[in-house]
C-alpha cells in the first residue's frame, strides 16, 4: 500500500467517495478531497462488498457510512496494489501519456493506427497497457483465437480485415467475460463477487493439448510469448508466411 497504512488513514477517514471509475484494469474511487483511491487486483485480487472466501487475505478493509457497510480488498496471493494518491499524482500515473485508450472504448481505426507500424507480434502488443489498457493475458489468447489470428503474426503484417476483426472479436470477449463475471482457472484463485466462480468460458487458455472448440479437430497448442503463456489452434490461426512457432512447454 501507498502511502502508509496512518497516512491513507488520515487521508481518507470521514471523506466521501464522489465517483467510482476504472482505469484499464485499476479500479478508482474518486474522493470529495480529489484524491482517489486505486487498486489494482491483478491476478488473484478482488474488490467486494461482502463474501471474502476468508479472513487471511484480506488486504484491505474499507469501513462507509451505515451499518454493515464495507469495501473489501482481497488477494490470495498478494499481488494487487493499493495507492492513494494525489489529483496530480493520479495524472502522473494514469494519464493519457502513461496509460492508453481503454479496450473497452477505442475505435477500430485507432486501434489500427497505433499498432500497426508495430513489428512486436500481436499478442504481446495487446498485453502493452501504455499502448492499450484493459487487456490480460487470458483475452489476448482469447481475442486473438475468435479473431483468427496467429499470435506471433507481427503487427505490421495485418492486413486492414484483420484490423477490423481483430477489434470487433475484443469488443466482444471483454465484454462477455464482464457479462460472465470473469473466468476462474484450475487453480480455482478467482472468484466472482458472489462467492461462486467466474462463468466465462474459455475457447482456448489453458486449454493446450485438448480439441479445439472451433474446428473441434486441431489440439490447442501453448507457446510462450514475452514470458507469458499464450494458447492457440495452429488450424483457426495459420501462422504468417515465412513465421514458425516453437511449441514450447505443454
Amino acid at each position: 500500500m501507498t502511502p502508509s497504512l496512518g497516512s491513507f488513514r488520515r487521508r481518507t477517514l470521514g471523506r466521501k467517495i464522489t465517483a467510482i471509475g476504472r482505469v484499464g484494469k485499476r479500479i478508482v474511487l474518486e474522493l470529495d478531497t480529489g484524491d482517489r483511491i486505486v487498486i489494482e487486483p491483478r491476478m488473484s485480487g478482488l474488490v467486494s462488498p461482502a463474501n471474502p472466501r476468508d479472513r487471511a487475505h484480506l488486504r484491505l478493509v474499507i469501513e462507509l457510512a451505515g451499518p454493515k457497510k464495507q469495501l473489501l480488498f482481497w488477494d490470495q496471493r498478494g499481488l494487487g496494489v493499493v495507492r492513494l494518491v494525489s489529483p496530480r499524482e493520479f495524472e502522473t500515473r494514469y494519464g493519457v501519456d502513461k496509460i492508453g485508450p481503454d479496450a473497452l472504448a477505442i475505435s477500430a481505426g485507432t486501434l489500427r493506427a497505433r499498432l500497426r507500424a508495430s513489428r512486436r507480434e500481436i499478442k504481446v502488443a495487446l498485453l502493452d497497457q501504455r499502448v492499450l489498457a484493459g487487456i490480460g493475458n487470458i483475452y489476448a489468447s482469447e481475442i486473438l483465437h475468435r479473431a483468427g489470428i496467429h499470435p506471433r503474426t507481427p503487427c505490421d503484417r495485418l492486413r486492414p480485415g484483420q484490423w477490423t476483426k481483430l477489434h470487433a472479436e475484443m469488443g466482444k470477449v471483454l465484454h462477455e467475460a464482464l457479462r460472465d463475471q470473469g473466468s476462474t482457472l484450475a487453480d480455482n484463485v478467482y472468484h466472482a463477487p458472489g462467492g461462486g466462480p467466474g462463468k466465462y468460458r474459455r475457447r482456448v487458455y489453458q486449454r493446450h493439448g485438448q480439441a479445439c472448440l472451433g474446428c473441434g479437430r486441431t489440439q490447442i497448442v501453448r507457446i510462450v510469448q514475452a514470458q507469458r503463456s499464450t494458447f492457440f489452434c495452429p488450424a483457426c490461426q495459420p501462422a504468417a508466411a515465412g513465421k514458425h512457432h516453437s511449441p514450447g512447454a505443454s
